[in-house]
């Protein structure tokens, strides 16, 4: 029932989705908006960067899993005998506060990504009305929060929201 538009792929098999709800919901100008936002993060670079920070990530993460595995003191942190299955839980409860560290700066990067695709779109096109416009419909379809607090953005939000978008588009 939501709209929905990304940009995917790399090499010859690069895609620019835009969901069958957003087509019914959104004028020509703001899907062009919409097309001009997701093309940005192609020109700027976007997938092909988050693709080599992901793989990093979870390069990182299953090293650092690997030598867990075989860390004794671990387990008998926990008083449970070593073996594969106790050492996945062991590790999914001490990974967890670093993962949700690690996404900090992830999700900075993503919101700073989403601005500067909104930038590109808005120069490409001349003005950021048509994807202000978009943007608008689509969070009122998802009912988005427009007014979240600034640190729960800061902790848990991919994008910018509405009102810092549409502040900057102008």
């Amino acid at each position: 029932a939501k709209g929905n538009a990304f940009f995917t792929g790399f090499g010859k098999n690069k895609r620019i989705a835009l969901f069958d709800t957003l087509v019914e919901k959104q004028s020509v100008d703001e899907l062009v908006g919409v097309l001009a936002h997701e093309i940005g993060h192609h020109k700027k670079g976007h997938v092909w960067k988050g693709f080599v920070l992901s793989a990093v990530q979870t390069g990182a993460t299953l090293f650092v899993l690997s030598m867990a595995l075989r860390w004794t003191a671990l387990f008998d942190a926990f008083f449970v005998f070593p073996s594969i299955h106790t050492g996945f839980a062991v590790f999914g409860l001490l990974f967890s506060p670093v993962s949700f560290l690690l996404s900090l700066p992830l999700h900075a990067l993503s919101r700073r990504n989403e601005y500067e695709a909104d930038r590109f779109a808005a120069e490409t096109l001349g003005t950021g009305q048509a994807l202000s416009s978009g943007l608008r419909k689509l969070s009122a379809d998802s009912l988005a929060n427009l007014t979240p607090h600034p640190f729960y953005v800061f902790l848990h939000h991919t994008h910018p929201p509405l009102a810092e978008r549409v502040r900057a588009l102008r």
